[in-house]
């Protein structure tokens, strides 16, 4: 079986220096990038099974303490696929996020936000044999970051996705529809195509929420191709 090969496109793809986000003057590569061979070990493991995960791994409202966390409670779904549709069985899609009011349980974040002590802000799931993943949070807050004079983050939740091995990692964000910050977000403004933006918004979705506990939103994940999802560490994708 042969599956079509779809091109990069690089004009999805934000440039590593955004004068505008600040921290890419320092950070961005001055000289050409190296190729690296990818070890045994990186290539053939580890692989994920359901085994490995704890029963409340996918629910971020219950799995800091077992007691509830305080916000909008959110279910996020969708299909993980490449770039001809297909699903991506078996993947560890692990998350991170703020709290509900736009702070991080981290040592380094100072925003004067409060911790909620019921939310640790990790979690993971895998996707079934069709693709499909779901887990359970609470919405993300906005909050500041030093960047210009007043510059925020709009809501979002960071995804890590991994196959088959260490070396197929795959990280994004995803945002939430209609976030009137999305115009203002200095760091969603580096990509430079509006459509690669918009696959990062995730639409409400009624028909999955749970009345009288949960909405829900969609975000499907597309490893490559046309409507591949942009990926911060990996931009041609998998």
């Amino acid at each position: 079986m042969s599956f079509e090969y779809h091109q990069r496109d690089r004009r999805q793809h934000p440039p590593a220096l955004t004068p505008d986000y600040k921290t890419t003057v320092t950070r961005a590569s001055r000289l050409p990038l190296l190729s690296v061979e990818n070890s045994l070990s990186e290539i053939t493991g580890p692989t994920f099974s359901h085994a490995a995960l704890g029963d409340l791994d996918h629910d971020l409202v219950h799995n800091y303490t077992g007691a509830p966390a305080m916000g909008e409670r959110t279910i996020v779904h969708g299909r993980v696929t490449d770039g001809n549709g297909n699903p991506v069985p078996g993947a560890l899609l692990e998350v991170w996020q703020a709290n509900a009011g736009g702070r991080y349980r981290h040592v380094k974040d100072g925003y004067v936000a409060p911790l909620d002590p019921n939310f640790g802000g990790c979690g993971r799931c895998l996707t079934d044999e069709t693709g499909y993943y779901a887990f359970r949070t609470v919405k993300p807050g906005a909050y500041p970051f030093r960047n210009l004079s007043n510059s925020w983050r709009m809501a979002h939740i960071h995804f890590s996705i991994f196959g088959a091995g260490l070396a197929q990692r795959l990280i994004t964000q995803m945002y939430f529809e209609g976030d009137p910050l999305r115009a203002q977000d200095p760091i969603a403004q580096t990509i430079p195509d509006p459509a690669a933006l918009d696959r990062l918004m995730a639409p409400l979705d009624l028909d999955a929420s749970v009345p009288l506990d949960s909405l829900a939103y969609r975000f499907d994940i597309v490893l490559r191709g046309r409507r591949q999802t942009m990926f911060e560490n990996k931009l041609e994708g998998a």
